[in-house]
Formats: C-alpha cells, sequence, structure tokens
C-alpha cells in the first residue's frame, strides 16, 4: 500500500523517508530519537521489510532549534550507514540537520532509502532535495547537456542529446544516442534496451533507476568515496619467492578529500594507488566506488576518473593549448564547445597567455606537470589520482602545485597523491603513511601523525620505519589504535558481495575513424613541427643513393652494353643493394622510437578511450605519406644519376617508385613492431645493428642463398626489395652468355642468373605482394604486443 503525505502537519520538525513507493513521516518532539526496526529499543519505527535499515540504526539528538543526527545505536555503526554527499555520517561526529537537507540510508541503487529532514518553523517553502525525475509517457524523453532535453544531465562527458526514451505498445526502450554509451544495470547498452522496473542507469558520471514508472536522478557524481578493504597483493621476487607488496589494507576516502601517500622507496605507494584506481590487480580484497565495485564496474567509470602517471602525457613539440585541444577531442563528445573547455580548463590550471602558446618543452617543470593535470581535467573528473607530481620541483614550485591541488579539493574533488616531498603535506585532509611490505602504518589527519609516531617531523618518522620490526609493530599498533577507529572503521560503507553470475561491463568503442583522423592530424603536426628531423629523414636515402654514383662512376649500369661485360650485373646487383640499404636504414631508424617514446601518452589515453587501430593506423597514415616523399625523391636522384632502363612489364620511374615505397614502408612496419616490443629509447636505438646486419646477410647479394640460408632470406625485407628491383632492371640479361673452353666445357661466371631476378610479371608481383605480407604482419604482431600492455 502507498502511503500519501500532507503537506504540513503541526510545526513540528519531522523526518520523511522514502523507500521506492513507500514513504513515513515521524514528528521529532523529544530531545532524543531512535530510528529503526526494533520497536524494543526505537521511537522512530520502520516496517520489518525495510531490511536496510538496522534495528537501531540512527540516533537524532535536539541541539538549540534544531537536530543532530548520529549513525549506529550511539556507540556501534549501522550495517549499511547513513550518508550525506556519499561521506559518512559516524557515530561520534555525527551531522548538524537543516532545513531540507537529504541523507541516504545504504548505497545499492535499487533499495537505498531517502531521509528528508523538515522544519516547518525554518523557512516558508521547501527547498528542492537536488534530486530529479522524468515520468514515462507516450512521447519519446530526451535525456542529454543540452538545455532542450527533458532531462538535462550537465557533464562535459555526457552529448547534447545522450540517450533517449521511446514508447513502445507494452514497453519503454532506453537508445543510446551517444560517443560515450550508457550502462543499464552494469552493462553496456548496445543500441536499445527494454526498461524494466527497479533498473539502475549510469549516464555519464549520473546514476539513475527506473522507478514507478519515471527515471529518477540518484546520484549526480559530483561526490566520490573509495572504500578500500583488506588490499594485498603478491608476487613473485627475483628468487621467484612469494612476496607481500600491499598487506591487508583498509581505507575510507570521503568525498572532496586531498590524500597524500607517503613512506619510503618500495613501500606500496604507488602500487596501493594503483590498487584504489582499479589499474593494479589484488591477490584478494575490493575497492568500491560510491558502494560499486570499482575493478569490475572499471568500464563505466574510466572516462571518469583521472589519473597523473609520473611521466609526462603530453607531447612536447605541442604547445598547451593544442596539446589539450587534442585530449579535449579525443576524450569528450563531438558536439562539445572545445575552445570553450580548454579555455576554463587552462584557467584553473592557471597558464598565463604566453604559457598558453608556448611549447610544452620549453615549460617549466612545474608548468609541464600543470598541463597534465589540466589534460585530466579537461573531463572535470571528482576522482583524481596523481603519481609523483612534485618529483624533480624545487620546494617553491613544490608548494604551488600543492596548492593547486588544494584548490582542486576544495572544489569537490577527491584527490589521492603519491608524494616524497613532506613539506606541504599539511594542506592534505589524510595522509597515509606506508612502511615496507606494504604496511598501512597510520591514516589520518597530518596533525594526528606527529601525535601517534610521537615525533616532530615527517624526516624522523621516516627514519623509525627503516626497520622491518618496527614497520609490523606500528601497523598492529595502528590498527588497534583510536585514529584508526576514528578515521577508517568508523568511515567504512558497507563491504558488498560479489553479485553472482555478474559480467562485467564492456568498454564503450570509440568512432575508430574520426579518431584515426584526429590522431593523423596530430602525429603529422609532430613530425612536422621537428623540421631538422624531417628534412634529415627526407634527404637520407636521396644523399647515400648519389653518393653510390659517384663511387661508381657508370650511369648506364642499368643498361645492357653494346659489347658484353661479366662485371655489369654484380655492380648492378650492387647498386640496387644500395637502393635497398638505404631505404631500410631510413625506415628503421625513423620508426624504432616511435611508440616507445610516447608509451606514458598511449597507456594513459589508452585508459581512456584510445582506440589501438585508430592509434596504429595514424602512425600507418603519416609514415607512409613520408614514405611517399621519400621514394619519389628516391627515384628523382636516381633517375638523375643513371641511365633508366626500360622494363617491357610497366615503365621504369613507377616500378622504382613503388618498390622503394614498399620497402620503406616495410621497414617503417618493422621499426614499429619493434618500438611496441622494447621497454625503452635506449633499447629502440640499440636494436638498429641487430636488425639490419641479417638484412644485409641474408638479402642473396654478398652471399648466395643456399640451404637453410635461403629459408631465412625469406623473412629478410632485403630479399624482397633486391628481388623487386632486379626484375625491373632484368639483371639476369646483363650476363652474358657462357663461353664454351676448348674441350667443349663452359667457362665459369662470377655471377649466375637466378630465379630472384626474372623479368616478370609474376616475379615482379611475388616480391611486391611479400613485401605487403611483412608490412601487415609486423603490423598485427606491433598491435598485438600494444595490446598486452592494456591495464584494464
Amino acid at each position: 500500500m502507498v502511503n500519501t503525505l500532507p503537506t504540513v502537519v503541526g510545526q513540528s520538525p519531522y523526518l520523511e523517508l522514502k523507500n521506492q513507493d513507500q514513504t513515513r513521516r515521524f514528528d521529532l518532539t523529544s530531545d532524543r530519537h531512535i530510528l529503526g526496526r526494533d520497536p524494543q529499543k526505537c521511537d522512530l519505527v520502520v516496517p520489518p521489510e525495510w531490511g536496510v535499515i538496522s534495528s537501531c540504526h540512527a540516533v537524532l539528538k535536539r541541539v538549540g532549534s534544531g537536530y543532530v543526527i548520529f549513525d549506529g545505536d550511539g556507540t556501534r555503526p549501522s550495517t549499511n550507514g547513513l550518508f550525506f554527499n556519499q561521506t559518512r555520517i559516524t557515530v561520534s561526529d555525527g551531522f548538524s540537520l537543516s532545513n531540507s537537507t537529504t541523507l541516504k540510508i545504504g548505497q545499492d541503487p535499487r533499495n537505498t532509502i531517502q531521509l528528508s529532514y523538515r522544519n516547518p518553523l525554518a523557512a516558508s517553502a521547501f527547498k528542492a532535495t537536488g534530486l530529479r525525475s522524468i515520468a514515462f509517457t507516450n512521447q519519446t524523453i530526451t535525456i542529454g547537456r543540452d538545455s532542450s532535453c527533458n532531462l538535462v544531465l550537465d557533464s562535459p562527458m555526457i552529448s547534447r542529446t545522450h540517450a533517449t526514451i521511446e514508447p513502445r505498445q507494452s514497453a519503454y526502450l532506453l537508445c543510446d544516442q551517444s560517443v560515450n554509451g550508457i550502462f543499464a544495470n552494469g552493462q553496456r547498452v548496445q543500441g536499445s534496451v527494454t526498461i524494466a522496473e527497479n533498473m539502475t542507469v549510469n549516464i555519464g558520471p549520473f546514476t539513475l533507476i527506473v522507478q514507478n514508472n519515471s527515471l529518477r536522478l540518484l546520484d549526480s557524481g559530483t561526490q566520490i568515496r573509495l572504500d578500500a578493504y583488506a588490499l594485498k597483493r603478491q608476487v613473485l621476487d627475483e628468487k621467484k619467492k612469494t612476496k607481500l607488496i600491499l598487506n591487508d589494507v583498509t581505507l575510507a576516502i570521503e568525498p572532496g578529500q586531498f590524500i597524500a601517500l607517503v613512506g619510503g622507496s618500495g613501500a606500496g605507494k604507488s602500487t596501493l594507488m594503483k590498487a584504489l584506481l582499479g589499474l593494479e590487480p589484488t591477490t584478494s580484497g575490493q575497492v568500491f566506488i560510491n558502494g560499486s565495485d570499482l575493478r569490475s564496474n572499471f568500464n563505466i567509470y574510466r572516462t571518469q576518473i583521472g589519473y597523473v602517471p609520473q611521466d609526462d602525457i603530453i607531447h612536447r613539440d605541442l604547445t598547451a593549448i593544442e596539446a589539450l585541444t587534442y585530449a579535449a577531442k579525443l576524450r569528450l563528445p563531438p558536439d562539445t564547445n572545445i575552445p570553450q573547455v580548454v579555455a576554463k580548463t587552462l584557467e584553473q590550471i592557471e597558464l598565463t597567455p604566453a604559457q598558453q602558446n608556448t611549447k610544452i618543452q620549453l615549460l617549466s617543470g612545474g608548468q609541464r606537470k600543470r598541463v597534465c593535470i589540466g589534460v585530466e581535467l579537461l573531463a572535470d573528473p571528482k576522482l583524481f589520482f596523481l603519481d609523483e607530481p612534485t618529483s624533480g620541483l624545487d620546494p617553491g614550485l613544490d608548494k604551488k602545485m600543492m596548492q593547486l591541488l588544494r584548490k582542486l579539493a576544495n572544489e569537490g574533488r577527491t584527490i589521492v597523491l603519491v608524494t616524497h616531498a613532506t613539506a606541504n603535506v599539511s594542506m592534505c585532509d589524510r595522509v597515509a603513511f606506508m612502511g615496507r611490505g606494504g604496511l598501512l602504518c597510520f591514516f589520518g589527519p597530518p596533525q594526528e601523525t606527529y601525535e601517534f609516531f610521537k615525533k616532530d617531523d615527517f624526516a624522523d618518522i621516516y627514519t623509525v620505519l627503516e626497520e622491518d620490526v618496527a614497520i609490523t609493530d606500528w601497523a598492529a599498533n595502528y590498527s588497534q589504535s583510536v585514529y584508526c577507529e576514528r578515521h577508517v572503521r568508523n568511515h567504512l560503507s558497507l563491504q558488498q558481495k560479489a553479485t553472482t553470475g555478474f559480467t562485467p561491463p564492456t568498454q564503450v568503442n570509440p568512432s575508430i575513424i574520426e579518431q584515426t583522423k584526429l590522431l593523423t592530424q596530430r602525429y603529422w603536426k609532430l613530425v612536422t613541427r621537428d623540421r631538422t628531423n624531417l628534412i634529415i629523414s627526407l634527404a637520407t636515402a636521396p644523399i647515400g643513393v648519389s653518393l653510390i654514383s659517384l663511387a661508381v662512376k657508370n650511369n648506364a649500369a642499368f643498361l645492357l652494353p653494346e659489347t658484353p661485360d661479366a662485371a655489369l650485373a654484380p655492380m648492378a646487383t650492387k647498386i640496387l643493394f644500395v637502393f635497398t640499404c638505404a631505404s631500410l636504414w631510413v625506415g628503421l631508424s625513423g620508426a624504432l622510437q616511435e611508440i616507445v617514446k610516447e608509451m606514458p601518452i598511449y597507456i594513459r589515453e589508452r585508459l581512456v578511450n584510445l582506440s589501438l587501430p585508430a592509434y596504429l593506423g595514424s602512425k600507418v597514415a603519416v609514415l607512409s605519406a613520408i614514405a611517399i616523399a621519400q621514394s619519389l625523391l628516391i627515384s628523382l636522384v636516381i633517375m638523375i644519376a643513371f641511365k633508366s632502363p626500360s622494363p617491357e612489364m610497366i615503365p621504369w620511374a613507377i616500378g622504382l617508385t613503388i618498390t622503394s615505397f614498399l620497402t620503406l614502408l616495410a621497414s617503417y612496419s618493422l621499426g614499429l613492431l619493434v618500438s611496441s616490443v622494447v621497454q625503452n629509447i635506449s633499447q629502440a636505438n640499440s636494436a638498429l645493428p641487430l636488425l639490419l646486419i641479417p638484412q644485409i646477410i641474408f638479402s642473396g647479394v654478398l652471399f648466395k642463398s643456399e640451404g637453410a640460408s635461403k629459408i631465412i632470406a625469406w623473412f629478410m625485407l632485403s630479399r624482397w626489395s633486391i628481388g623487386a628491383y632486379g626484375a625491373l632492371v632484368n639483371i639476369n640479361a646483363l650476363i652474358p652468355e657462357q663461353k664454351k673452353l676448348p674441350d667443349g666445357s663452359l667457362m665459369p661466371q662470377p655471377f649466375e642468373p637466378s630465379a630472384v631476378y626474372d623479368a616478370t610479371w609474376s616475379n615482379l608481383s611475388l616480391n611486391w605482394g611479400i613485401l605487403l605480407v611483412h608490412i601487415v604482419v609486423c603490423l598485427t604482431a606491433a598491435g598485438w604486443f600494444q595490446k598486452r600492455k592494456d591495464i584494464c
């Protein structure tokens, strides 16, 4: 039965509880009230079936003309908690109620109870609760960022028209119209889904629920809390022995708090941060974001979490405005006003107009880190993680960085920071002091850190925690202390159990075509901005080819001589070998660093929404354009330096350009593959000789390919490049006929005809085709290796 209430009954304050379609009202007339299901202990008694509410769930005490509410029965917290803007009200501190204050009991959207406090004497009219709903009708309902929508959800991650609710004969359909997607009951909506009672809907940071033939906004996502339960992480050390790098860490991080994770090297700070972020797997334990398992539901929250790793996540050849603009286009819906969002973000990170238009490589370390933070602020995340953002900064810049983060936290963001610098840690709300072995030795306000450790500064605490025995003792002492009770156990929300048969939501797939266009545009700008390197890349092969023309001094090496010349075919083959080597050198050296040098940027963008095919596609598109220019230059120099043969299959200029292009592109592809495998730029540079030497040995020019070497040659780009060049020149035709000796035997020749150089379409197309196969195989393998780097 649905309970309905009159607007005002009497003048005393009262509580109004809403549980889906049921409502209960309780007048507050005494100095002390207890809310719960137990009629023996409580005077504000809810129905027994309201299982979310504990037997004794809350205590209300009159203070002046109002009330203060405390969680639990006064000594023990309730099971499902009492929350104001996702901040848990504790047994000891309580929360002062004001007119129209709305609290939540529980965090499961399907059975959350709303508790509202009303005081008729405090105001003549009720204030809005902040919860919005829209009833289903026989008309299409629009949901989005645009003010013309029926339900307006304002967030950079929301499209102008993000979703629609369309009536059908006996049901309603929730239809996705967006780029960033929607999730229903934790699953990504593929096109549309039939609406069901108690269905939860996640649209950007917003959580909504379907109840009583209407869609109601439960959570705007502006307040983010994290609850970490007994996090453990075991790994194998160098001796293959089990090692704990996180040891039973439990934390409660409230919305809007600024948290510093500190401790010595190897204490597990970054591991803990990545576990809280959902990036680092844990052997046991769970992390909850506003009551939802973060690891299982990461694809719902991946666009709503800001993460600044220790390495810069911006291209240094771009200006700050350019870096933010490209990031905004990559992450935000296409109908977003990008210049407006970028301008707002630049204002937030406090860069001057001059700094905004300066190449990032010319900015100071602190300014570069601000741009990295700005990239994350574009989507206006309410949960922010930073790994050593003040590393390498002088004390003045360190303080400015901490002040910026404090300001961002004051705006309602939950910020978790890993740092070694503790000079300005007093700006934080909480400090988590980690000890070696991943032990939590303290969590609480910075001022109480000194009280707990009985030290005057953080440097002395680091000294105290140098010995493993001391670390274990301090961790044990903290877990049993009043500090842990006050700042952890009293603030933890309910640990939920995993749903049986739950399938983690899939990631929203971006438009590969649009991302490829954007990434190609950005990559092209990066390449053309480094003009010196581009000029060297374009000129290297043509210069190498021109030098061989000076050394040979025979510009007719590709033409059939009037007088047979046994040395001509070997000479022509060596010249073609130089053409191939020049292309291999340019291609490999030009691509070996292209992926590994921007790995931090790739990993961060991939974590949000970067398409792997779009990323590799942009590399191939730009490198192909460069290869075309290089091929044309190579062909031009060759045609100037050497007299052109006349192949019967295809004009020399066209065949020469195609072969040079395919050789270059295959070399670039091999370079990209190696760049996806190596761990750093030094390894990439060291790989160049290792790649070139086999290409030279097994090309079939310096040494004859027989037996096993012939099989190995099939995997060499040089063998197919030489084969294509040789077929175009018709090397076999340059070999004079063997002369007979007086005894009738044939005179040995220094160079024998080979099927590799047959001047036929079948042979030429085979060489080109195998080069194309090399390109496809290398790029596919590069994509596979890049895919393995995915964190989530």
